[in-house]
C-alpha cells in the first residue's frame, strides 16, 4: 500500500498511518495509545473522506452535474476537500463559512478556484448552516447541496474507511475509541464499524465541555443545531473537553512527540489520555484531524502575492 499507484489524487484518500504516543504512555504504563494521522489525507484533513465519498455518490446517482454548483456550510477543512476534488473532478464549488475562520483555511479553499461566501462570525457554524441553507432555497436548479450534516454519505466514508483501517492497523487490541464531535460522521460511521467487530469496543466522543469554546471545528451539542446524522445512543460515552486542554495538548504533543496538531486534535488526545489514566489497562485509538498549520494567521510583514 504504500508504494501504490493511483490515477488520480481523489484516490489518494484514505490508508492514513498511526503513531504510537510513547510520551503520554508514561503515565499510562499499562495502556497503549495511537493517533491515526488523518492529515496525511491530501487535503491535508480528515474531511477528505466524507468530502469525497458524498461527490462520488452524488455523480454516481446524478445529483451532482457539470452545471450545477456544489455549495455547503463549512468551519474550512470540508471546504479544502471540496474545492480539492471539485478541481480534480471538474466541478464547480461555493463554500458559506463564518468570517472569522483562519486565514489559511480561506487562501487554500480559493486556490483551487473556490468561491467563498461569509457568514456572520458570531453565529459560528450553525450561522454558515442557515446562510447556506438560505442560498439554496432562493435558487434550488443552481446548486447542488451535500448538507454534510444531513448526508448518510458522511457516516459512510468512516463506516467504510476510517473503522475498518483502525481495526485493520490495531486488531484485537484495541478496546477504545475516542473522537471528537463536530458534524459527528467521523465518531457515528467509525462506532458503527467497531462495534461489528468480535471484541467489545468503548466509543466515547469527546466534545467542548462550554457553549462557547476555542475548539474550531467541534460542536457543543447541548446548545447547537444537532447533525440529522447525529445518533445520541451510539457513543459510549460522552466526555467534555474544556478549550485550554485542547490547546495545551496540541502544545505538548508538538514537544514531545513531534506532531504538530491542531486543537481539535489536542482534545482528542486529551480526552485519550483521560480515558487511558480511567481504564489502567487496554489500546486507546483517536484521531488527529488536521495538522497545526491549518490555525496559522499570515504575520505583518509576509508579503501578498498577486497571481
Amino acid at each position: 500500500m504504500r508504494h501504490r499507484r493511483i490515477e488520480s489524487i481523489v484516490d489518494a484518500v484514505g490508508h492514513t498511518p498511526m503513531v504510537r504516543l510513547r510520551s503520554l504512555e508514561r503515565e499510562t504504563p499499562e495502556v497503549q495509545i495511537y493517533l491515526k494521522l488523518e492529515y496525511a489525507n491530501p487535503g491535508g484533513s480528515v474531511k477528505d473522506r466524507p468530502a469525497r465519498q458524498m461527490m462520488l455518490d452524488a455523480i454516481a446517482d446524478g445529483r451532482l452535474t457539470k452545471d450545477r454548483v456544489l455549495i455547503d456550510s463549512t468551519s474550512g477543512n470540508t471546504g479544502v476537500a471540496y474545492s480539492l476534488f471539485g478541481a480534480a473532478l471538474g466541478y464547480r464549488v461555493q463554500l458559506v463559512m463564518p468570517e472569522n475562520v483562519s486565514q489559511a483555511r480561506k487562501d487554500i479553499t480559493r486556490a483551487y478556484g473556490t468561491e467563498l461566501v461569509f457568514s456572520d462570525p458570531m453565529e459560528g457554524s450553525d450561522g454558515a448552516i442557515r446562510h447556506c441553507k438560505a442560498l439554496v432555497e432562493a435558487e434550488p436548479e443552481r446548486y447542488f447541496y451535500p448538507d454534510q450534516y444531513a448526508n448518510p454519505s458522511n457516516p459512510k466514508a468512516h463506516f467504510l474507511g476510517t473503522g475498518a483501517e483502525i481495526l485493520e492497523q490495531v486488531g484485537d487490541r484495541i478496546t477504545h475509541f475516542v473522537t471528537g464531535l463536530g458534524t459527528s460522521g467521523t465518531m457515528m460511521g467509525t462506532t458503527r464499524r467497531l462495534k461489528q467487530h468480535s471484541r467489545p469496543i468503548t466509543c466515547v466522543a469527546v466534545e467542548p465541555a462550554q457553549p462557547f469554546h476555542g475548539l474550531e471545528g467541534l460542536k457543543h451539542m447541548g446548545s447547537s443545531i444537532v447533525p440529522p446524522i447525529f445518533d445520541a445512543g451510539l457513543p459510549d460515552e460522552i466526555l467534555p473537553v474544556e478549550t485550554e486542554d485542547g490547546w495545551d495538548m496540541s502544545d505538548r504533543i508538538a514537544a514531545d512527540e513531534g506532531l504538530h496538531v491542531g486543537h481539535s486534535t489536542g482534545a482528542n488526545v486529551f480526552g485519550a489520555l483521560t480515558l487511558a489514566k480511567r481504564i489502567g489497562r487496554g489500546c486507546v485509538v483517536t484521531l488527529a484531524p488536521d495538522r497545526g498549520d491549518r490555525y496559522f494567521a499570515p504575520q505583518r510583514w509576509e508579503k501578498h502575492y498577486e497571481w
